[in-house]
């Protein structure tokens, strides 16, 4: 057993039982974001939260161990994403992402976004011409130091 064996039986028991992932969220008592991430291996729970992931999706208590465990982090099976959503972000960042960096350089200087200390939020926006998909990302700057 691994943890990507843990992460196809939390997907398989969510189609099978009609799991949101909002209400996984509320239970576990974190965002919907973070938390469908660490569901799908890209994060790590503490115990307290493995048992309540645990209990919604069914694993036995090696299995929430699992959950526990620091992951190697990046779930893309390819170095260019092939599913047309995340294509569609790796799209955006290879068109924008020059654009991203320069105006984050003139606001800031010379750093990087954190995406350790980080969130994001994910709604749905109603639109008379069709819903929008609104994603906001919220990192912190840190600066590059001098040494």
């Amino acid at each position: 057993m691994n943890r990507l064996d843990v992460t196809e039986k939390i997907i398989s028991t969510k189609v099978s039982k009609g799991i949101k992932w909002d209400d996984v969220a509320k239970k576990v008592g974190l965002s919907k974001e973070w938390t469908t991430a660490a569901c799908l291996g890209q994060m790590t729970l503490d115990a307290k939260q493995a048992k309540i992931v645990g209990k919604i999706f069914g694993l036995d208590a090696e299995e929430q161990k699992w959950l526990q465990v620091v992951p190697y982090k990046g779930s893309l099976p390819t170095p260019v994403p092939t599913d047309p959503l995340i294509y569609r972000w790796y799209e955006i960042v290879s068109v924008y992402g020059t654009t991203i960096k320069e105006l984050i350089h003139e606001e800031f200087g010379d750093g990087i976004m954190s995406a350790i200390d980080f969130s994001m939020d994910i709604v749905r926006q109603p639109d008379p011409k069709g819903d929008r998909v609104n994603v906001v990302l919220s990192g912190k700057f840190l600066p590059y130091k001098q040494y």
